[in-house]
C-alpha cells in the first residue's frame, strides 16, 4: 500500500520539475527573443551567421575577415533582385511568409533542370534564420524559424523584408550583402550589376563557400545558366521591387 501511495507523488513531483524547466525556459526565450520590429527602421548591428563565420575562422586560428556594407533597396540592382527572386522564392509577393508550393516548385525544377533540389524556404524564413538561427534542422530552431517568421511578414513590408535578405545574406566566405559582394567580385556597386552578374551572385547563395563568381566548377555555372534563363521568362513586376 505504502509503494502504491508514493507513486502518485513521485508523478507529481516530476511533472511539478518539468513545469519549472519550461518556465524558465520560457522566460529565457522571452527575455532573449529578438525585437524583430527594430527590424523596419534601422539594420542589425550584426547576424548569427556573421558571428558563426567569425567564430569559425578564429578557432581555425584565423583573423576574420568579413566584408560587408548595408545600403539602401533604392540602390541594388533591379537585375540582382529578380536574379534572387526565380532562384529562391518566386512567389515571395504572393505569399504570407510561407509557401507549401514551393517544395513542389523545387522538385518539378529539379526534375527539368537535372539537378538538386533547391531549398523550399521562403526568402521570409531564410531571412530569420540568416538574422537570429543556426542551419541546424532540429525542431526546436525550426519553430523559432516559423514564430519569426510570421513576426517579419507582419512589422515589415515585403520591399523591406527582401532588401534586409539582400544585405546579410552570405555571397561567399566572409562576404555578405550585395554591395560587399558586388564590389568583391565585379569591382562596382550593387547598382551597377547586370543581369548576367546578379545570376552569378544569386547562384551562390545555395552554398557560398563553394560556389561564387570566380568559379569555374560545372555544377556552378549550369545553375548560373539555369537562373539567367529563368530570368528571361519569370513574370516579377518591376513595381514590387
Amino acid at each position: 500500500m505504502t509503494a502504491r501511495r508514493a507513486q502518485p507523488h513521485r508523478v507529481r513531483r516530476l511533472l511539478g520539475i518539468v513545469a519549472i524547466v519550461l518556465l524558465v525556459w520560457l522566460v529565457w526565450e522571452a527575455a532573449t527573443w529578438p525585437d524583430v520590429r527594430a527590424l523596419a527602421t534601422r539594420p542589425p548591428a550584426t547576424t548569427a551567421f556573421i558571428e558563426r563565420y567569425k567564430q569559425r575562422e578564429r578557432e581555425a586560428g584565423r583573423t576574420p575577415r568579413l566584408e560587408w556594407r548595408w545600403v539602401p533597396s533604392s540602390v541594388i540592382s533591379i537585375h540582382l533582385k529578380r536574379a534572387v527572386l526565380v532562384a529562391e522564392d518566386v512567389s515571395f509577393f504572393r505569399h504570407h511568409g510561407f509557401a507549401p508550393g514551393n517544395i513542389r516548385e523545387a522538385m518539378t525544377e529539379a526534375i527539368e533542370e537535372r539537378k538538386i533540389p533547391r531549398g523550399a524556404s521562403t526568402i521570409t524564413q531564410q531571412l530569420a534564420k540568416n538574422l537570429w538561427l543556426s542551419p541546424s534542422r532540429n525542431p526546436l530552431r525550426k519553430g523559432r524559424e516559423g514564430v519569426l517568421t510570421w513576426q517579419l511578414e507582419r512589422a515589415l513590408s515585403k520591399r523591406r523584408i527582401l532588401e534586409c535578405y539582400l544585405n546579410v545574406v552570405e555571397f561567399g566566405p566572409g562576404v555578405y550583402g550585395a554591395e560587399a559582394a558586388s564590389r568583391r567580385y565585379f569591382g562596382k556597386s550593387a547598382a551597377e550589376l547586370s543581369e548576367d552578374d546578379a545570376a552569378q551572385l544569386a547562384a551562390s547563395l545555395p552554398r557560398p563557400r563553394a560556389w561564387h563568381p570566380g568559379v569555374k566548377t560545372p555544377s556552378y555555372r549550369r545553375y548560373v545558366e539555369n537562373i539567367r534563363r529563368r530570368m528571361d521568362r519569370a513574370e516579377v513586376p518591376g513595381r514590387l521591387l
